[in-house]
């Protein structure tokens, strides 16, 4: 894992600033995803006592019209088309990164060589070899990936319901991830759908959460063997991936994403069989985790359908009070809060380009396995 310290000449900007409390904020890229990640840079403070005021400072991207249509409705100062002049910007402090993945490596690597935070979504990269680099340029700077569901409450709950030993010994652990985009002939145009401007398909799109989860919650893979598949005539990236995997800890399990999930709109769900008890988590019912103990009497023991809105839950003094619900976006207000938290405390956070880098390095791979059929050790 690559930590997040603030080191050397980098660490006395940083403190600079925070005697200003004022980042300056470029973001790199203005889809949907940049609309979340506005959302979530204007929400941060208000849920986090974090000591910056986060300025949205420049929004990049190579259309103008649509670019100062994005910055009127998230109150961007500036406009840019050109990345290359705005990462190295001395007014810029954090540089997110919201674009087509086979750009992630070459702008997060200019803006941590700049000395810049650098947030960038995930999969960090397209390959392997961009991802090293990419954690090797920031091994001096502040930087996360934007796996953000390891901030959903339900999830965090499981997590420490997990480390408390609540389940026992871990048997399976199993997941999927599914929508239905890639049957729809609106969606299936976009960048996401080809290799030349991903990467990959599935895999780097959904699967990269699946695998990020997994090892989060129930450690390291030791092995796996995986299959992949295309639908759609003369497309050149998967479509569908399943994996079955072998984890350091003993226990089995199998991933599943698809973008011909067809019923299913944004289903991640998870699964954690233990010895002691069950984990069951769907985001589309974001605010509730099942909870099954099977060290209850026979007679008492039933799956509980936890509403994870506090008290004494992750994030429960953050947002609104118990039994009140939160959204998708709230994630990611998490995510820079604690990576904030973090930084004005030069504490390590995660997930980093570390944690970015062990995905990219599993997705390899799957992606050798489905070419091979064999088993492939993950080291």
């Amino acid at each position: 894992m690559v930590p997040v310290m603030l080191c050397g000449l980098h660490a006395r900007r940083v403190a600079s600033h925070m005697q200003t409390s004022r980042l300056n904020v470029a973001m790199i890229g203005h889809g949907f995803i940049g609309r979340v990640h506005s959302n979530a840079f204007h929400q941060a403070a208000h849920f986090f006592q974090i000591p910056y005021e986060l300025n949205l400072k420049v929004v990049c991207g190579r259309n103008r019209a649509t670019l100062e249509a994005m910055a009127s409705q998230w109150n961007w100062e500036e406009v840019a088309t050109d990345w290359t002049q705005v990462v190295t910007r001395p007014d810029i402090q954090v540089v997110d990164i919201a674009v087509p993945n086979v750009l992630h490596a070459p702008i997060a690597i200019s803006a941590a060589q700049a000395g810049k935070i650098v947030l960038c979504e995930k999969p960090l990269a397209a390959s392997v070899q961009e991802a090293e680099q990419m954690a090797e340029a920031a091994r001096r700077v502040p930087n996360l990936v934007w796996f953000n569901y390891r901030r959903v409450p339900a999830v965090g709950f499981a997590k420490r319901l997990l480390d408390e030993g609540r389940l026992g010994k871990i048997f399976h652990y199993r997941a999927l991830y599914l929508n239905q985009s890639g049957n729809d002939p609106s969606k299936a145009s976009g960048w996401r759908y080809r290799r030349a401007e991903a990467g990959s398909g599935v895999s780097g799109d959904l699967l990269s959460h699946v695998i990020d989860m997994a090892t989060y919650l129930n450690g390291n893979i030791a092995e796996l063997c995986a299959t992949t598949h295309t639908f759609a005539s003369g497309r050149d990236v998967d479509d569908a991936a399943i994996v079955m995997v072998r984890f350091k800890n003993g226990s089995v399990g199998s991933f599943e994403a698809s973008r011909y999930g067809v019923g299913c709109s944004n289903r991640n769900v998870f699964e954690i069989n233990g010895s002691q008890g069950m984990l069951r988590f769907d985001l589309e019912d974001m605010n509730r985790l099942e909870f099954f103990d099977a060290t209850q009497p026979p007679n008492l023991r039933g799956t509980r359908k936890l509403l994870v809105t506090g008290p004494d839950q992750p994030y429960a003094e953050n947002f609104w009070k118990p039994g009140h619900t939160i959204g998708y976006e709230h994630s990611f207000i998490a995510t820079l809060g604690d990576f904030f938290t973090a930084l004005s405390r030069q504490e390590v956070f995660r997930p980093s380009f570390g944690d970015g880098l062990a995905v990219q390095r599993v997705l390899e791979r799957v992606h050798k396995s489905a070419e091979t059929g064999a088993w492939i050790k993950c080291n």
